[in-house]
């Protein structure tokens, strides 16, 4: 094929994924994510390959380029679903005490800081 042909083709390609994307619900979001980290596995593999069996350097750049983005793509993608996933387990509820509750201060709050000029009052 030449150039012209699959430019063509990447450009479809483009334009139906987006269309198609764009039109799926959010309650199968996360099952399309871990369909995408698969296909996306395959993309990594198929960058493996080019490297391996590369001949000149854009065949070098290509490869690398494709395992890039197939790694990119696939540790977002497990964030994200992870991420989304967590925002629906079930929050632990904290152990009723029978001790009544007491304000405490936490490690985070500062010391009191001596006033200026307090030394001089004494």
């Amino acid at each position: 094929m030449d150039l012209i042909t699959e430019i063509t083709i990447f450009v479809l390609a483009a334009f139906v994924g987006f269309e198609v994307i764009s039109k799926v619900p959010t309650t199968l979001h996360t099952p399309l994510m871990s369909q995408t980290n698969a296909i996306h596995g395959i993309v990594m593999l198929g960058g493996l390959i080019v490297v391996g069996f590369a001949n000149d350097g854009l065949e070098y750049v290509i490869g690398t380029i494709a395992i890039a983005f197939g790694t990119i793509n696939i540790v977002g993608g497990f964030l994200v679903t992870d991420r989304m996933l967590g925002m629906f387990s079930r929050k632990k509820k904290p152990a009723a005490s029978s001790a009544p509750a007491q304000a405490k201060k936490s490690d985070m709050d500062s010391p009191e800081l001596p006033r200026p000029g307090a030394a001089e009052d004494k």
